[in-house]
């Protein structure tokens, strides 16, 4: 059975850096991956994605020129990270590993929107706390 380990998170001050990272486990081959975030009360929104296919990253809006995600080395099992650097308290949620097995449709995700329904697979989440 396929599980994503997360690892990463903690509390920092705005204005901070964290990283998170996301293994696959098993080592399975996957197209692609991504972060979600969900803070609390509010719905789980999309981050990041990364594709292992062509090797680029999309981001959503709150995310460009501040988070970074990117992958190890493709000899390795399929692990990414998320850099997040100048954080802001509502980057403040619990943030989800996602992959998936189905190709990317071209076009998809240009826009930094990525869709909950487009992963299969899910890390178990991490707190991410930014305060003032």
């Amino acid at each position: 059975q396929v599980q994503l380990v997360q690892s990463g998170g903690d509390s920092v001050q705005a204005g901070g850096s964290l990283r998170l990272s996301c293994s696959v486990s098993p080592n399975t081959k996957m197209a692609s991956m991504g972060w979600f975030r969900q803070p609390l009360g509010k719905e789980r929104e999309g981050v990041a994605a990364f594709s292992l296919e062509i090797g680029h990253s999309f981001y959503a809006n709150s995310a460009k020129g501040r988070f970074t995600i990117s992958r190890d080395n493709v000899d390795k099992p399929a692990t990414i990270h998320l850099e997040m650097s100048s954080l802001m308290t509502e980057d403040t949620g619990v943030y989800f590993c996602a992959a998936t097995q189905r190709p990317r449709i071209p076009g998809s995700w240009d826009r930094g929107r990525f869709a909950e329904s487009d992963f299969e697979y899910w890390g178990q989440g991490t707190q991410v706390t930014v305060s003032s």
